[in-house]
């Protein structure tokens, strides 16, 4: 029906009879000629038609037609510098309508910005046109090959793993499925592969990768679906985490070069879990921009000024960033800065704006000396604005604020800043006051914090490690426990009993006494990757078939009530709304 892609032709081309096939972009009449642009997945071309072809006078947007035709150059003064084609057009000689559209809900061209999200996900197949969309589809497709390409010439292993498993605590609520053939009883759609990629490190596969669907029923936003695709892998015998941070490292320098052209630094910059706290406020900066967390506790150790001593005295901290030429921010943005470190759990902000001297609300507390101390413990030039919280826990609120104002002098696409994060806490305590993993059960001890994981379990720091990009996770990993024995000690101080234990990873704690080697992995979520090397705000911008956050599908109105009949089969009863 085609012998080229509309666009893909180009001056190299003239002359030469071509057919092409897509939808009506626009239709523009001018008398004796008719013009339309023609669109398929590569882009746009011009079609010319004489006066002659009355049938194209009925074509509307989103129409499908073929045409044959003679691709011609544009004269000097119709030359589109913008249009990928905009130095030819196609001259038609021949004009077939394949399909008419009613008038669309919103225009393809553009970024949908004329339609809610929820109109943009019904007519998902009409919102697939969008040349933004497309790019960022095929974006996907071509990191996608790219990873499968480097895991596969690394001697690693695709295999897949079930959708129907068993019920296990990942961090999040499972998706289950009733089985028809044992009434009662239930299957569970996987958070992701975990236990079973250990399974097969104890089989011997030594190298595994996945690119794979997950699935949690948990709260969504912006950057998280329901249905999400990670890259899922594990190795056998490696030596420490080293193997495997390089081993994603060396993954990322590949897919980045492959499919933007863009040389990544490394080896990527490591900081533990502590400093990344202490120095960002957050365990996943974004180092595209400095603003590190400054303690001038010292400094204002013997003020005068009540907040700054009653913090001090009980236990916290004065601390600040510094935001380098934004001593000019209204009052009004001060406190909007104000209310987001509230929001975060800070008592309440101190402004101190640096000129040829420092004026703040608090100056008349402190003293010259006091004043010029703490603008020198920031280095702070004219012109510059420093903000100050005191109390404890005051990271977070600083890491909030450093974000906020630093994503706003960094746009969006200003570069890609990896880290590693390491030396996660492998305990902390949840809402209840009880232990519970940081990472998940299963990620090992540092070796020399074993000994003492029952008498001090919160000092207790896991072998596991995050990839950051520009402020956001993409992903973690960690090395695993191989030995029963420790695993069980895992399970009772996380308060899953012996009995517990059996029921739900007996088939596990089996196969670690069957030679299980030490192995380690990481799971990445590549939704989020995709977005971010798509410049996208949305996971939904970078996935055909979103949801939304309701969890819901415009397109296909899914989730949606069963019959009776097919409940009865699964011997399943709804209780009545009360």
């Amino acid at each position: 029906m085609r012998t080229d892609y509309c666009g893909e032709l180009s001056p190299a081309d003239v002359g030469r009879e071509v057919k092409l096939a897509g939808w009506v972009n626009r239709r523009r009449d001018f008398g004796t000629l008719t013009f339309v642009d023609l669109r398929d997945r590569t882009g746009i071309a011009q079609l010319v038609f004489s006066k002659g072809e009355r049938e194209v006078h009925t074509l509307n947007r989103e129409d499908v037609i073929a045409v044959t035709g003679t691709v011609a150059r544009r004269s000097e003064g119709n030359v589109n510098p913008g249009m990928k084609t905009g130095a030819i057009e196609v001259h038609v000689n021949a004009l077939t309508v394949l399909n008419r559209s009613k008038t669309p809900p919103f225009l393809v061209e553009g970024d949908g910005s004329d339609a809610t999200e929820e109109t943009r996900l019904r007519f998902r197949y009409v919102d697939l046109r969008r040349e933004r969309l497309q790019r960022s589809l095929e974006l996907r497709h071509r990191v996608f090959k790219s990873t499968r390409d480097f895991f596969s010439d690394n001697g690693f292993l695709e295999i897949e793993t079930p959708f129907l498993t068993k019920s296990t605590p990942e961090g999040a609520r499972d998706f289950l499925v009733p089985s028809r053939l044992t009434p009662g009883s239930f299957y569970a759609l996987p958070q992701s592969p975990q236990l079973f990629k250990q399974l097969f490190m104890i089989g011997g596969i030594d190298r595994y990768f996945q690119i794979v669907k997950c699935f949690r029923d948990e709260d969504l936003r912006s950057d998280r679906q329901p249905e999400f695709t990670q890259l899922d892998l594990e190795i056998s015998f490696p030596n420490d985490k080293e193997d495997v941070l390089v081993i994603l490292e060396g993954a990322m320098a590949h897919v980045f070069r492959e499919t933007l052209g863009v040389e990544l630094d490394r080896p990527f910059p490591r900081v533990t879990y502590t400093e990344a706290i202490s120095r960002y406020g957050t365990d996943k900066p974004d180092l595209r921009f400095g603003m590190e967390i400054c303690d001038i506790s010292e400094v204002v150790a013997n003020s005068e000024f009540r907040v700054f001593r009653e913090a001090i005295g009980n236990g916290g901290k004065v601390a600040g960033i510094l935001a380098a030429g934004c001593s000019s921010y209204p009052r009004s943005k001060i406190d909007r800065l104000q209310e987001i470190a509230v929001s975060a759990g800070a008592k309440g902000m101190i402004w101190l704006k640096v000129e040829e001297e420092v004026s703040s609300p608090i100056a008349k507390f402190l003293s010259e000396g006091e004043l010029a101390s703490i603008r020198e413990a920031f280095s702070a030039r004219a012109g510059d604005l420093i903000l100050l919280l005191a109390g404890q826990g005051i990271e977070r609120p600083l890491g909030e604020l450093r974000l906020a104002i630093g994503r706003e002098k960094k746009p969006i696409d200003d570069g890609f800043g990896f880290l590693w994060v390491t030396d996660f806490p492998l305990f902390e305590l949840d809402e209840d006051g009880n232990l519970t993993s940081a990472h998940h059960p299963f990620t090992s001890p540092r070796p020399e914090d074993i000994p003492t994981l029952e008498e001090r379990p919160l000092s207790a720091l896991s072998n596991a490690y995050d990839l950051v990009l520009n402020g956001t996770e993409l992903g973690s990993g960690s090395i695993r426990i191989h030995s029963r024995d420790l695993q069980e000690r895992i399970f009772r101080l996380l308060r899953i009993g012996e009995e517990e234990a059996q029921e739900r990873f007996g088939f596990f704690l089996r196969a670690l006494e069957y030679g299980a080697p030490p192995h380690g992995g990481f799971a990445l979520g590549m939704d989020r990757l995709v977005m971010m090397m798509a410049n996208e705000r949305s996971l939904r911008d970078v996935i055909a078939f979103p949801k939304t956050t309701t969890g819901s599908c415009p397109l296909t109105d899914a989730p949606m009530p069963v019959s009776d009949a097919q409940l009865g089969e699964l011997g399943l009863r709804l209780n009545e709304r009360r």
